[in-house]
């Protein structure tokens, strides 16, 4: 795909997904796969550019203060751990079981953004038991299957932490954000000590992927209206997940 394309994608990535809380990754490693690259490749240019989008979205949401320390940490502490075991186990499966789960995880998330109903948490009190013991386990599953994949994991990490972390709704947005900045880019020094990369394209995406995290979570701190967005991305996922499963089996 030429670069004058590749990099405007990036760009609309980002900025969407970071309306919603997540950082890119759902569209990023995908793409890479089906316009060539090779797995490792691929997985590591995504974490790359997802942890530079979820980091842009950070600073905003750091400075209106909509990020809970008490909930992230054991995410953060145990992702750090489950990614970069995630980049190791993507050094040893082959391509189709490699798209087949991709594809698996793609599916589910379009069905999230597609049928599920708009979930408000009313911050009710939960034990330090449930969120040390609850979310480290959440943090531990989402970083490996980032570090597998090339996902950050926010689509499913907010409403995780909705439901059994009581987090309001704008702040486990924001909580997401921080928790796929540090187990994107532990996953993607795992993946970098053993993979050759072209730096200047992640460069020049990172850029991209900044920018459009910058002005996606500014929208987003403003008003979160991601319905329209949800359905929009819901169908693109659902279209990536067949061309994942028709190359699988190709």
């Amino acid at each position: 795909m030429n670069l004058f394309i590749l990099l405007p994608v990036i760009f609309g990535s980002s900025l969407l997904l970071t309306m919603i809380g997540l950082g890119g990754g759902l569209i990023f490693s995908p793409l890479f796969v089906l316009i060539g690259f090779p797995i490792s490749t691929a997985v590591a240019a995504s974490l790359f550019l997802n942890g530079i989008a979820a980091l842009s979205a950070l600073i905003v949401y750091m400075r209106k203060k909509m990020v809970d320390y008490s909930v992230s940490i054991p995410l953060v502490a145990t992702s750090l751990l489950g990614a970069p075991m995630g980049a190791m186990m993507t050094q040893k499966i082959n391509m189709p079981v490699f798209l087949g789960i991709l594809a698996a995880v793609l599916f589910l998330a379009a069905m999230r953004m597609l049928f599920a109903k708009k979930v408000q948490s009313q911050g009710a009190a939960v034990s330090w038991q449930m969120r040390i013991i609850g979310g480290g386990g959440i943090g531990f599953l989402i970083g490996f299957m980032g570090g597998l994949l090339g996902i950050g994991g926010g689509v499913f990490v907010v409403p995780l932490l909705i439901y059994m972390l009581k987090v309001p709704t704008k702040v486990a947005a924001a909580s997401s954000i921080f928790i796929v900045c540090f187990s994107s880019f532990s996953g993607f020094i795992a993946h970098a000590a053993t993979t050759t990369l072209d730096w200047q394209f992640i460069i020049l995406a990172s850029i991209c992927s900044f920018a459009g995290g910058q002005i996606g979570s500014r929208i987003m701190v403003e008003k979160l209206k991601g319905r329209t967005i949800r359905v929009l991305f819901g169908i693109i996922l659902l279209c990536m997940c067949a061309k994942l499963i028709h190359r699988a089996f190709m």
